[in-house]
Formats: structure tokens, sequence, C-alpha cells
């Protein structure tokens, strides 16, 4: 069981996460902040309770990976990596200037700690199927963890790379779906509903662990350590997240799907992250 103290540890990174993204968003102006605030905690979790990795050491062969296939939440996950000691936090302030590593989307050839470059929807599970089987093949014992969308799950090659881990017992593999609901569009269910979403997991072969409040840290914590002790199937968490998380007037609003703060929102926003974990 998770110590409280941590649990609140995790809770402060997962706030600072929400800062991070708010204030490069605002100063760069362009970004996606809805599907970045919904995934901090999840990254907080991952990053800072679960993963093996080595800020000192990026290519560490026994790391753990993550890949963010939602490509377009790149903020949060730059937010962690500086956390973590990848680079330095002041150059969080360079996203999306020209020059500057921190791109629109990941691209692990400009930034150490970033496992594979993402943003074209539908392909990270299939990058992970492939880093779940090398590791199966070599006997490695690192695991490789996977976030995906909610629009992101009507895409085809889910499915299929779904299908192939079932398929192949990648039990090494635990992927997150950042159940937040709402797509660039609108609404997942009125343009293209998933539901059951957990039972069409399950039916491809997956364990599923689902219910999981993907803002709760000990929810999270409970969730990740079941999934790493599943043996013979790959774990699915369905995390159920609000788009916008931590931000009163972002909060379940389609409209900052892609949308970046301007400074009145900024300022608005970074009072509400900074007083309610000062």
């Amino acid at each position: 069981m998770i110590a409280r103290d941590k649990i609140k540890e995790l809770e402060k990174t997962a706030n600072q996460i929400r800062v991070d993204i708010i204030e490069m968003l605002g100063r760069s102006g362009s970004g996606h902040p809805g599907g970045s605030l919904s995934i901090a905690d999840i990254l907080a979790v991952l990053y800072f309770y679960k993963m093996k990795h080595n800020p000192k050491d990026p290519t560490w062969e026994e790391r753990d990976r993550f890949i963010l296939s939602k490509g377009h939440g790149a903020p949060a996950l730059y937010s962690v990596l500086s956390l973590a000691g990848y680079f330095p936090r002041e150059y969080l302030k360079t996203l999306r200037q020209i020059g500057s590593s921190l791109q629109g989307h990941p691209d692990r050839n400009s930034l150490a700690g970033i496992e594979m470059t993402t943003g074209s929807l539908g392909q990270g599970l299939s990058i992970s199927n492939g880093m779940a089987i090398a590791a199966k093949m070599d006997k490695k014992h690192h695991r490789i963890f996977c976030i995906i969308g909610d629009g992101e799950s009507q895409e085809g090659q889910i499915w299929e790379a779904a299908m192939n881990a079932a398929h192949r017992k990648l039990d090494n593999l635990t992927a997150f779906l950042d159940h937040n609901k709402l797509q660039i569009d609108g609404r997942v269910q009125e343009i293209k509903g998933l539901a059951p979403v957990a039972d069409k997991w399950r039916a491809f072969g997956w364990n599923v662990i689902d219910g999981v409040n993907g803002h709760n840290i000990e929810a999270l914590v409970n969730a990740v350590d079941k999934a790493v002790s599943t043996k013979g199937k790959p774990t699915m968490i369905i995390a159920d997240t609000v788009k916008g998380k931590g931000v009163s007037f972002m909060e379940d609003n389609v409209d900052f799907h892609g949308k970046a703060p301007n400074k009145e929102e900024t300022e608005k926003a970074l009072g509400e992250l900074r007083s309610c974990c000062s």
C-alpha cells in the first residue's frame, strides 16, 4: 500500500505539471491544453512511482519505456521530463519556438527521454507492441507503458494492435485510455461512440481495469500495480478523466482541445492551480 505522504507528493507533482502546461501554452500562444491537463496524474504516477528510468542515462537498456500515442499531449510529457531531470526547467519556456526541441508533438531525435515520435494518431499502441515483443525476444524485464486517447480509439490501427498484443500475450505492456470523452470535433459519443469500451477491450483478449478515477492518485497506483502483476495478457487501464482538469473554464470544454489560453485566461488558470495546492 502506498504511503499517504507519497500520495500527497504525487498530487503536488501532478499540479505542478498542470502549472507548467498552462505557463508553456500561455507563453507560446498555441498548443493543446485540454488533453495535456487530463493526463497529468497518470504521468505523475508513471514517472515518479512506477517506471524504472534514469535521466542521467536516458538510453539505459533496462529502463521502462513510455509512449505518448496521443502526441498532442506533449506539454504534459515535457513537464514531466523536466521535473525528472532530463533537461533544465528553464527550457520549458521554449515550447513551440523555432529551433526548440520542445515541438508541438514529441520527437525522439530531438530530446532525451522521448522514446518515439508520435502525433499521427493510432500508431502508438503498435509501436508499443513492437517494443514489448522485442523485450520478450531479448528476455528483458522492462515494461512498456502507453497512453491513447478517446478520439484516437476510433482508428482501426488501435484495434489491430489490440488484437496482436493479446495474441502474443504481451503481459509486459500496459496501456491507459485517457477517457475524457471529448475529441477535437466534440463529444466522442456523438462523433463515433466507443461504448461499451471496456467490453471491447475484453473481447480483444485484454485484462481490463475500468472504473478508475484518472485524477485520483491512489486509484491510479492501485491500477498500475495490478496491471504489472497480471500474467499472460496485456492490460488496459480505462482512466475516467476530465478534459482540461484543474482549470474551471477548461474542464469538459472542447473549445480548449487545441486552443491555448490568452493572457487573461492564463493568469486565471494559474491562479486556480496555484491556490488549490498551496
